[in-house]
């Protein structure tokens, strides 16, 4: 069974990620799966939040913005208070990343991590944590060629892909199309060392079986290591 774009069920589109993206951030990258595209920049600050003040251990965030071109209409910009849904997935993609990192060897140092939407063609967060973890490593790589008595600070890959049910068939990496049409829309944050940080799974009006769940989350163990792989070879440039 071939979908919208021509791919096969358990296909992912397209992957394209372009290091060192921006020239002021310390590590960058833009990722494109499909049409969806998404800037990921990593700044690295000499401070850390007061509750981590003395600790000696560093801290990572993450902001999530959909530009206002990025969707067919225009997304309004949150200036004052962000929307539970951007505040849900920056929070997601935080705590993937600093899942990898050990923090207690950073120091009084935070990577500040920003995922700008360009373009929105479904699978935005799961896009914006991929690009992310290269743009922190690309961060890290700096901070080490600074401070080169710092031990390795990564401790594991991370990558994330969506996958859903579409009329009854277990898709890998949805466009916005099968997104919106899905019986069940999933998305899984898994890492190198084979576990999962996150996986969230919602069907949209008829509940689904344990054989739909396992082909589901097979399905995106299978799209998360070719993703890592593809993380590996921008990383070895």
């Amino acid at each position: 069974m071939t979908r919208n774009d021509g791919r096969q069920p358990n296909q992912l589109r397209p992957v394209k990620i372009t290091p060192n993206f921006l020239s002021h951030a310390t590590g960058s990258c833009l990722i494109e799966m499909g049409g969806t595209k998404v800037i990921c920049s990593a700044m690295v600050e000499e401070s850390v939040p007061g509750f981590l003040k003395g600790s000696g251990k560093g801290w990572l965030t993450a902001e999530y913005s959909m530009l206002p071109g990025s969707s067919s209409q225009r997304v309004h910009r949150e200036r004052q208070k962000v929307g539970g849904r951007t505040h849900e997935i920056q929070r997601l993609i935080g705590r993937s990343l600093r899942t990898c990192i050990d923090l207690g060897q950073l120091g009084d140092r935070s990577i500040l991590v920003d995922c700008d939407v360009v373009d929105a063609d479904g699978g935005t967060r799961t896009a914006s944590i991929t690009g992310a973890y290269v743009a922190v490593i690309l961060a890290i790589k700096k901070i080490q060629l600074k401070a080169p008595s710092l031990v390795p600070l990564v401790k594991m890959g991370v990558a994330a892909v969506s996958v859903g049910m579409v009329k009854g068939v277990p898709y890998l990496d949805l466009n916005y199309e099968e997104d919106k049409d899905a019986e069940v829309d999933m998305n899984i944050v898994r890492t190198s060392s084979n576990r999962f940080i996150e996986v969230q799974g919602t069907a949209e009006g008829v509940p689904f079986e344990d054989e739909a769940l396992q082909s589901l989350i097979d399905l995106g163990k299978k799209g998360i290591q070719e993703l890592l792989e593809i993380q590996k070879r921008v990383l070895e440039i």
